[in-house]
């Protein structure tokens, strides 16, 4: 699965061009301009909210793994089992155990993809708060300061490729929310990571047939 920091900046990319988008929007281009630019990464990185929103995606990530686990581990059991009995097996019986183990690999393929879903879900879910605060304070800080535009300078293609360090905002949205600019940003999430091997395919009947008793 891909990793919680990943998916972590991805909504960080897409804030960045809400915020810039919702920002350029207001600009007369009649009146002066003055332009600010901040690292939305960097001031999410020192809000207190960045350190809780790991904490919990860890702990969903846990949770996710340890059902993906246990999905996994019956596939195995019933597989090995399969594997040691299906000799003495009737036809019935081994058609059976077999259709019973492809429904087992695909409950764990779909769960692999929900999960997924379901990850991303609950990140857009718990960072929402936090960029609202976010874009509630850089709205402050631009009225209080007569910046027409806040860019953002995050992303593999950021909005601002260039400007003065007076321009940088940064410090003075952090310290619009109380917060002292410089602490050290939140550690990388974990990663989630699925079982190390994908399911075998099931085993195919023998075509030797085993006689039975009449």
């Amino acid at each position: 699965m891909m990793t919680t920091m990943n998916k972590f900046r991805v909504a960080l990319a897409v804030a960045a061009l809400t915020f810039t988008t919702a920002t350029a929007s207001m600009a007369q281009t009649a009146a002066p301009l003055k332009i600010g630019y901040t690292s939305v990464e960097y001031v999410l990185s020192q809000m207190p909210e960045s350190k809780q929103i790991e904490s919990q995606l860890k702990d969903y990530s846990t949770q996710l793994k340890n059902q993906l686990d246990a999905k996994y581990t019956e596939y195995q059991t019933k597989g090995q089992a399969f594997q040691n009995g299906q000799a003495t097996m009737s036809d019935p019986v081994r058609a059976d155990k077999q259709k019973e183990l492809q429904n087992l690999q695909q409950s764990i393929q779909e769960f692999q993809q929900n999960a997924e879903v379901s990850l991303q879900q609950k990140q857009q879910a718990l960072l929402k708060p936090a960029l609202d605060k976010l874009q509630k304070n850089i709205d402050a800080v631009a009225d209080e300061n007569g910046y027409t535009y806040i860019l953002n300078s995050d992303g593999a293609s950021p909005v601002l490729l260039h400007g003065p360090k007076d321009g940088d905002v940064s410090d003075l949205i952090l310290k619009k929310m109380g917060i002292t600019p410089g602490a050290a940003p939140a550690a990388a999430a974990p990663k989630v990571t699925a079982p190390a091997a994908t399911p075998a395919t099931v085993p195919a009947a023998s075509k030797t047939k085993t006689k039975t008793k009449k």
